[in-house]
């Protein structure tokens, strides 16, 4: 039966057609309706809520929330995202030049793991907006083998483009004065600076002009080998001579950091030998060694000389050029500044 037909199996309101081939109008199976046995319009419209447009609907109740991420990304930063930060705060962008292997990404973990378990010595954390590259740099020396340590602590750094810098931002408190200092540390591959000695390419170093300080970090390994010692020191030499050329002559400021003091003291001779070398360059350096991590830690305890790094970087003032050299006025000399002085 359809819905207004009383009769069994007519599809009145499917088809048009009565099934007993009557008129539809005047068939007594037929519900009671409007003029023609139908349901009326009229009865439609009053059973069905009236429609509304979407003006008549009104404004949504609750606002759509933001589609942005609740926390940052906590990557390395980008050069953009550097200078964004350098536009609301100031900001010590540090230089690390060093080979492949010579410690420069453990020097790197081990400050941050020292900053997360409050063990360096004066400062305190403050801010980072790259934990998660400090997490994944340091994961190397929290992945024990049965208690032993592994043989390498951190991995070889790589980046995903080969052309520009990650910079690993950290914030730290100095406990002396409260003081706040915002350091920019680059983590990049050593196969750049052996690029950079070799054939001169500077063009992914170019963030070192605007670097307060540049750590050049050693292998204390190769320094205590008798027979890869000169060369190191060459190298060490050459690659003072790109940096002055590619900061047009300006002297950097330059802190020599040789790693591995838990296995190795760096002599006083080497060390004469090292400032020898800088100085035929036309450089200077001040010379410190680091342990970060330690062989010997009855001696040398992990993360050695890495607070004696920081207070260096921070709180030693570069030597600045004089602005205006005075000169005396000589003897019928016609200078501006001597013209009528007699008179």
């Amino acid at each position: 039966m359809s819905g207004s037909c009383k009769f069994d199996g007519c599809t009145i309101d499917e088809t048009g057609i009565c099934a007993l081939a009557r008129d539809p109008s005047t068939c007594s199976n037929r519900i009671a309706g409007g003029a023609d046995g139908l349901p009326s319009m009229d009865a439609q419209r009053d059973d069905e809520p009236p429609s509304q447009t979407g003006e008549q609907l009104g404004e949504p109740v609750l606002d759509q929330p933001a589609s942005a991420s609740a926390f940052p990304a906590s990557r390395p930063l980008g050069l953009e995202d550097l200078n964004s930060l350098m536009g609301t705060r100031y900001v010590n962008v540090v230089g690390i030049l060093g080979d492949p292997e010579s410690g420069k990404t453990a020097m790197l973990a081990s400050l941050y793991l020292l900053v997360s378990h409050a063990m360096l010595e004066g400062w305190s954390f403050g801010d980072s907006r790259s934990l998660t590259a400090f997490e994944e740099i340091a994961r190397g020396a929290r992945d024990w083998n049965d208690g032993k340590a592994p043989e390498q602590m951190t991995v070889h750094t790589e980046l995903a483009d080969d052309h520009r810098p990650g910079f690993l931002h950290l914030r730290l408190v100095r406990h002396s004065d409260n003081r706040r200092v915002d350091l920019a540390l680059p983590d990049v591959p050593g196969e750049w600076t052996q690029a950079f000695v070799n054939t001169a390419r500077s063009d992914r170093l170019d963030f070192m002009k605007a670097a307060e300080v540049i750590w050049i970090v050693l292998d204390g390994r190769t320094l205590a080998d008798i027979e890869k010692r000169q060369g190191l020191i060459a190298r060490v030499g050459q690659l003072a001579g790109r940096l002055n050329a590619m900061l047009d002559g300006v002297s950097p400021r330059l802190i020599l950091v040789v790693t591995h003091r838990d296995m190795h003291v760096l002599g006083d001779t080497v060390a004469d030998r090292l400032q020898a070398e800088l100085v035929r360059r036309g450089a200077k350096a001040e010379i410190l060694g680091i342990a970060p991590f330690s062989d010997d830690p009855d001696n040398v305890p992990p993360g050695y000389g890495i607070s004696e790094l920081i207070n260096l970087t921070v709180t030693t003032p570069a030597e600045r050029p004089i602005l205006w050299h005075l000169t005396e006025p000589t003897e019928d000399d016609r200078a501006y500044l001597s013209y009528r002085r007699d008179r």
